[in-house]
């Protein structure tokens, strides 16, 4: 009989010690800091990990077609970020910038910054300086990367990436009016 209790104990503990890591996968040690040096001595406050996940609504000015062109890219994100072990908070992304050439096909060399609002009244400005578009199965996956300029991991190099399910009328709003706006799943990185 013990040993099954002490079985059922130890799988408990490791559900617990799992589900505090699905929690926050990414998301360790807040140090507290709000700008002043963290427990390394460094400046910023949060020089550990930040994984945000959430849903993401972009639009496109002029509509995107299949001639690359420039275009001013506003992307809307609502995140869940795991900021420290079993921690989670909500957060808000606002992504504003111009990809010199964009068309149906994807965004290249996109010159795009993120202000990120944590529920904990956190910030992060995040600079994309680099992009990259796959597309694969009716789906377009963009991966912009970066560093936080300020804020929440401030110093430390940013990756947003945001699978795009293309919609049923692609070919034909490509060629005709343009695509105005898609929306996806993204995840936002924050990396030392």
């Amino acid at each position: 009989m013990t040993g099954r209790r002490g079985t059922a104990v130890a799988l408990s503990s490791l559900v617990l010690v799992g589900s505090s890591w699905l929690g926050a996968p990414a998301g360790l040690a807040d140090s507290g800091g709000r700008g002043g040096p963290d427990r390394h001595g460094e400046p910023g406050g949060h020089r550990e990990p930040v994984l945000c996940v959430g849903d993401s609504e972009s639009a496109y000015d002029p509509p995107l077609t299949l001639t690359p062109r420039a275009t001013r890219v506003h992307t809307e994100a609502r995140y869940t970020c795991g900021i420290a072990p079993g921690r989670t908070v909500p957060a808000t992304g606002s992504l504003d910038g111009v990809s010199p050439s964009a068309s149906c096909n994807g965004l290249s060399n996109p010159r795009i910054r993120e202000t990120v609002s944590y529920a904990d009244g956190e910030k992060s400005s995040i600079v994309y300086t680099s992009g990259t578009t796959a597309r694969l199965a009716g789906v377009i996956t963009v991966r912009l990367s970066g560093h936080v300029t300020k804020g929440r991991g401030e110093g430390q190099s940013a990756h947003r990436t945001v699978a795009l399910a293309l919609p049923t009328e692609l070919p034909t709003e490509c060629l005709l009016s343009g695509l105005r706006g898609n929306s996806g799943r993204a995840q936002l990185e924050i990396l030392p």
